[in-house]
């Protein structure tokens, strides 16, 4: 897979925020690795405003709820590089574990949390000191990252031995862990904090895990290789990134049937919604591209939108 580390199928992210110093209009946040390099879009205009340099092979970013600071680990560096979105500069790097991909942030943004594939272990940072507080083993492989919204519990997905590691946040431990379906990479919490869907790129399903037991009790088959998944703010739709077929499954979040498939550009990694929930931005990791869905008619409205060199797009990326 283009742009890519081989073997491991990597998955980066995007994220929108609402930039400091930059008006009220939000920000993509677009990991592009194979220029490691981090695209910064207007999503007012649909056009790349910045570019910032980042370490070496960027997977993934995550912007903080007050939109003041994006998080990208570097598989290659074992880093994490902090951009200040005030001045889209890097303003600090912070060591992690080895491998880090995946990143996601707290409810209340005081701590990141990082998938080191490498070591099988999650990388937890302060926000306010930028340092690496803890580190907590995990399952085999671990890839993607969620938070839920009460900020209780964290769900990593374990793509080497096909299962979800559970976090407690407060004593940073896994506390339990679901069985799910092939090679997991992508985790996304509903708003509600009572589901947790799961893409298994190795079979072409989604598993969701009900919170209140972390079992897997839904299962809901998609297109090939699905990689990347949001869902809608208010907690109706989730939108799946299916690498292999080049579209995006729509998914009914409370019966989990499908609803409709969405073609985009070439091999789709990530994807996310908006905060106003209107429209769907897909990172096609082939063509260099973002295409954009809009969600009242599930329909591509805009782009595709040039952006860096291999972008991955893999997370939340709606700013205030």
């Amino acid at each position: 897979m283009r742009g890519l580390r081989p073997a491991l199928w990597l998955a980066g992210a995007v994220v929108f925020a609402g930039a400091a110093g930059a008006g009220a209009a939000p920000f993509a946040y677009i990991n592009n690795e194979m220029g490691n390099d981090v695209s910064v879009l207007d999503v007012s205009t649909n056009t790349v405003g910045a570019t910032v340099a980042v370490g070496s092979l960027p997977i993934g970013v995550v912007v903080t709820p007050n939109g003041t600071a994006a998080y990208v680990p570097n598989y290659n560096d074992n880093t994490v590089s902090v951009i200040d979105t005030a001045t889209n500069t890097v303003a600090v790097t912070v060591p992690v574990g080895h491998g880090p991909t995946g990143a996601a942030v707290s409810p209340d943004g005081t701590r990141v949390y990082v998938t080191n594939g490498d070591d099988n272990t999650v990388s937890v940072i302060d926000t306010a000191t930028n340092t690496m507080v803890s580190t907590v083993p995990v399952g085999a492989g671990p890839f993607g990252v969620a938070v839920t919204p009460d900020g209780t519990r964290v769900y990593v997905a374990n793509r080497h031995e096909n299962t979800v590691s559970v976090i407690d946040t407060a004593t940073n431990t896994v506390m339990a862990t679901a069985k799910v379906g092939n090679a997991p990479i992508g985790v996304v919490v509903r708003p509600d904090g009572a589901r947790v869907c799961v893409t298994n790129s190795g079979d072409g399903t989604v598993s969701v895990i009900y919170t209140s037991d972390n079992v897997v009790w839904d299962l809901t088959h998609v297109g090939h290789y699905p990689m990347g998944a949001a869902v809608s703010p208010d907690g109706t739709r989730v939108y799946v990134a299916n690498n292999g077929d080049g579209t995006v499954t729509v998914i009914d979040a409370v019966s989990y049937g499908v609803i409709t498939t969405v073609a985009v550009g070439s091999h789709p990694i990530g994807v996310a919604v908006t905060r106003d929930g209107t429209a769907v931005y897909v990172v096609n990791s082939w063509d260099n591209t973002v295409s954009v869905i809009d969600t009242a008619t599930n329909t591509v409205t805009a782009g595709p939108v040039a952006v860096g060199n291999g972008p991955s797009g893999f997370g939340n990326f709606t700013g205030p």
